[in-house]
């Protein structure tokens, strides 16, 4: 059976959310970009941009989607994180690595990529590397920041692990309590932990009229520095 559109089928378009009442779309207009305007590193670009979207009050601008793919079926999945880490070595997050789905496409394909998007200043960044597990030791550092019930959730919670019901959670959650009642030092698990991605491609993103936005790429140049070019957008 034919996939086209029938002449006689309702063909959907959403309305862009535009402004004024407009159903163009938004136009974005607050900024623009240029090559003299960009650090040498890009990992340093990023913490320039990063440091003003929190001056700017741009709503947790550490949330970022985490993509990931499963070999050999090339299936892709994604989801919403928080980067907790970034330095010359990479952009960590913390996760389970033991059931979740991202950790079974790491396993076979230890290539991710991350998106961040600050709406509120019209800018994206992307990323994408390989990726590795930190130390139990790296991990610990930041483990031993969270909330307690935090640390005792990385225990209970058997992430994407069918549950029959929340009961059955909340059960696995009192197993962890009762297993480090009365001590306020938790070891982390060793299911749970840091995954670095090592940039090998980061691309700074930002808004222009008429789509015709300002995208610059940096790549590895194989001398330990890094290439810059502009890309059409």
């Amino acid at each position: 059976m034919s996939s086209q559109i029938q002449p006689n089928q309702e063909r959907r378009i959403l309305n862009p959310s535009g402004t004024n009442n407009s159903t163009q779309a938004q136009q974005y207009t607050k900024g623009e970009l240029n090559i003299d305007q960009l650090d040498a590193d890009p990992t340093t670009q990023f913490d320039i941009w990063f440091q003003h979207a929190q001056k700017e009050n741009v709503h947790q601008p550490e949330t970022v989607t985490l993509s990931t793919a499963e070999l050999p079926s090339g299936r892709v999945s994604a989801r919403m994180v928080y980067l907790k880490e970034a330095d010359k070595n990479g952009f960590v997050i913390y996760s389970n690595w033991g059931t979740s789905r991202k950790a079974a496409d790491v396993a076979s394909n230890p290539q991710a990529a991350l998106t961040f998007w600050w709406h509120e200043l019209e800018r994206q960044v992307r990323v994408e590397g390989s990726c590795s597990r930190m130390t139990d030791e790296e991990s610990q550092v930041y483990y031993d920041t969270r909330i307690r019930g935090s640390r005792l959730g990385a225990w209970a919670s058997r992430q994407s692990s069918v549950l029959t019901n929340r009961a059955e959670l909340e059960g696995q959650v009192a197993e962890a309590e009762r297993k480090f009642e009365g001590r306020e030092e938790i070891p982390v698990p060793e299911f749970w932990g840091g995954l670095r991605v090592r940039p090998e491609m980061v691309e700074f993103w930002q808004g222009r009229p008429s789509r015709l936005h300002d995208r610059f790429r940096y790549t590895r140049d194989g001398e330990g520095g890094w290439k810059i070019d502009r890309l059409s957008p």
